[in-house]
Formats: C-alpha cells, sequence, structure tokens
C-alpha cells in the first residue's frame, strides 16, 4: 500500500514538474513571439529591397535606415527628440490639467453637458493640419502654436472616455454615498472618480500617442527642430532612409510615453488594472 502511494506521489511530482515546465515555456514563447515577428519582418522587409529593384526614395531597406541614424548624429538627434518630445509632453499635460475637471463639471450638470459637449463636438470635428496654419500665424512661430495644437489633439478623448466613466458609476454606490450624507464634491472624489480610473487611465495612454502627433503636425507647419522637421527637412531632399530613421524614433516616444503611463497606473491605482486569466 505504501509503495502504491510512493509511487502515485511520485507520478504526480513529476506530471506536476511537466506541467510547471509546460507553462515556464509558454510564457516564454509568448514573450519571445512579438520579438521574432520584428525581426521576420525585418528580414522580409531587407531580403524585398535586395532583390526587387525598389528605388531607395520609394522604400528604403533597413540597413539603408540604419545608416541614416549615423549620418545625422547622436547629437541631433537628441536635440530633435528633445524638441518633440518637449511640445508633445507640455501639450499632453495641459489637456490632462483641462480635460478632467471639465469631464467632472459635464458628469455633474446635464446643462453644462448640452451646452459645452456640442461646442467640443465642433472643435474636435476641425480638422487641426487645415488650421494649423491660423494657429501659427496667431500665436507666433515658437512652442506656443505647437503646444495648442497638441491640445487641442489630445483633450477631447479624454474628456469622452472620463465622462462615460464617471456616468458608468453603479447607481447603489451613489445611493449609499448619499446615505452616508456625502457632499456632491466627495461622492465625486471619492465614488465616481476611482471608478471612472480604468476608462481615465484608457484615455491617457491613447491620448500619449495622439499627443506625439500633434507635436508632428505643429512641426510640419513651422519649427526649426524637431522630429517633425526633420522629416519634412529629409523628404524635400529625397532623404527618404532619413526620414524612416526620425520615423522610427518618433513610434520609439509613443511607445515609451504609453509604457510611462501604464507604469503610473500600476503604480498609482494598480486596483484599475484588469485582472490577468
Amino acid at each position: 500500500m505504501s509503495a502504491l502511494t510512493t509511487t502515485g506521489a511520485g507520478e504526480a511530482d513529476g506530471t506536476s514538474g511537466t506541467s510547471g515546465t509546460g507553462r515556464a515555456l509558454a510564457r516564454a514563447a509568448d514573450r519571445a513571439a512579438p520579438v521574432l515577428a520584428f525581426v521576420a519582418v525585418i528580414l522580409v522587409w531587407e531580403l524585398a529591397c535586395r532583390l526587387v529593384p525598389i528605388p531607395p526614395f520609394v522604400l528604403p531597406a533597413p540597413s539603408a535606415i540604419a545608416r541614416g541614424f549615423a549620418e545625422i548624429g547622436l547629437v541631433s538627434w537628441a536635440g530633435h527628440a528633445w524638441a518633440t518630445l518637449r511640445v508633445a509632453l507640455m501639450g499632453y499635460l495641459l489637456s490632462i490639467a483641462v480635460s478632467v475637471p471639465l469631464a467632472m463639471m459635464l458628469a455633474n450638470s446635464r446643462l453644462l453637458t448640452r451646452t459645452l459637449l456640442p461646442m467640443l463636438i465642433v472643435v474636435q470635428s476641425t480638422p487641426i493640419v487645415a488650421i494649423a496654419p491660423i494657429i501659427v500665424v496667431t500665436l507666433g512661430a515658437d512652442d506656443l502654436p505647437r503646444v495648442v495644437i497638441t491640445f487641442l489633439i489630445t483633450f477631447f478623448p479624454i474628456v469622452v472616455s472620463t465622462v462615460t466613466g464617471l456616468q458608468a458609476t453603479p447607481p447603489e454606490l451613489v445611493e449609499l454615498s448619499r446615505s452616508l450624507r456625502a457632499t456632491r464634491s466627495r461622492q465625486m472624489l471619492h465614488v465616481r472618480l476611482p471608478f471612472a480610473m480604468p476608462y481615465v487611465f484608457s484615455a491617457l495612454k491613447i491620448a500619449t500617442t495622439l499627443a506625439v502627433i500633434g507635436a508632428v503636425v505643429g512641426e510640419f507647419v513651422a519649427a526649426e527642430k524637431g522630429l517633425g522637421f526633420l522629416i519634412l527637412f529629409s523628404t524635400q531632399f529625397f532623404k527618404i532612409h532619413q526620414a524612416f530613421a526620425a520615423l522610427i524614433v518618433l513610434v520609439a516616444i509613443s511607445l515609451l510615453l504609453f509604457r510611462a503611463v501604464a507604469l503610473v497606473q500600476r503604480w498609482l491605482v494598480p486596483w484599475s488594472l484588469p485582472v490577468e486569466r
């Protein structure tokens, strides 16, 4: 009997060990899959540019894009990247400072919603690229017009998503706060706003990419430095490999900002994260 028990325990341990190894391999495969897919795309891209007579000013090979990084130099890259990042961050932070309080006021007042929301929709529906030259002429050619353009692109998604989250608070929680004689401000800060945090951070993550787009649009109109200016300058002289290199830096900045917001969410409000299964 004891021998059978020992054998069964050994088989169970072996099964458990095998299962644990399988799960570890599955997790490693999940983490390696995006990297391997990216490497495969780069290899196919390089081979296609070498085997098919594609003009380099139409689609440069990855090796040519790597040369573009070296041609510009680290100091110039840092200056252009910081110029774009500075404008994107200023417009992004300004949009947060305006959008979240505005969303709280809209969620708290039906009259204000009916009054302001149509105006916000009109502003959002206006093509920013079309009014960007007007903003530059009105506000000058320094950072201010580019910050305003970034703000106009990023604030609407934050407002709409925050209002949606505030209005999605379960009615029983609102009634419970009222039964405890909570004021409307305490109700908003301690009940509605915490419940809306997943909506808020979803909008903040989306707005990071829009902030970079806004900064680049402003640089397309009027700038003497920045990744958008570098792309425009490179394409004018048919240095497409340098334009692609600047585009890669822009994507990297967007990904870093997105990841930074995700880390802030995990640090400040970890309970707002989706449950992992």
